[in-house]
């Protein structure tokens, strides 16, 4: 699940980016709010970690531009201000959440997988489709009552397929939510998870559309 996390402290940004790669995001960080912006006008992050006191642009005014630009990423605004009126306003600015640092880890992790969850109109933490269960918290998958042994790519892959079950993904918006900054990817990369996945879940799980991409089906075809 790529990320970006905007904060320009580099010792607090720095241990965020490697406290949530250990975690299982694939994290872009960048430290001044006008790059925050370009960045979230040209990538379909799964979510953003938004300081507010950056230079180039306010946080606040990155929040408010990209919501009357139409972006529907969820935003986490995490910030050493923690008066009631700045989270009122961060809040009707389009923010999803609204953090004061410090904050630990686990809860950060836990509260991007839960404004995940909601964009994609998941009501519960665990993932189902057909036989298969995937736990985004504890990076667990199972077929029925049997655990299945995923490489991290495979489980990301198989965690952006689940929370769009029944949209057709091509391979470069895959590409795109899978894989941060700097990031080899080889050119059939995709197709090679899709087949491991395949192999280890069942082959009417996932779905190709030819010339499209791939989908994820909830139930398995009659």
């Amino acid at each position: 699940m790529r990320i970006l996390l905007v904060e320009d402290d580099p010792l607090l940004g720095d241990g965020l980016r490697t406290g949530l790669r250990q975690l299982g995001f694939e994290v872009d960080w960048v430290r001044r709010g006008d790059v925050a912006e370009q960045e979230l006008r040209a990538h379909p992050y799964a979510a953003a970690v938004l300081d507010l006191g950056l230079p180039g642009k306010d946080g606040m005014e990155v929040l408010s531009l990209v919501r009357h630009a139409g972006n529907k990423t969820p935003v986490l605004v995490l910030t050493a201000r923690d008066a009631l009126p700045e989270r009122i306003q961060g809040l009707d600015a389009g923010a999803d959440d609204f953090v004061v640092k410090p904050v630990d880890l686990n809860e950060l992790a836990a509260r991007l997988r839960a404004l995940v969850r909601r964009a994609c109109g998941q009501a519960t933490e665990r993932l189902s489709a057909q036989d298969v269960t995937l736990d985004p918290a504890a990076r667990t998958v199972r077929r029925g009552d049997t655990p299945v042994t995923l490489s991290k790519s495979e489980f990301d892959l198989l965690q952006v397929l689940m929370l769009n079950a029944g949209r057709v993904l091509s391979r470069q918006q895959l590409e795109q939510q899978l894989y941060a900054w700097g990031r080899e990817v080889e050119s059939n990369a995709i197709e090679v998870h899709i087949h491991h996945l395949r192999r280890k879940l069942g082959s009417a799980l996932i779905h190709t559309v030819r010339g499209v991409g791939y989908t994820l089906l909830r139930e398995a075809p009659a």
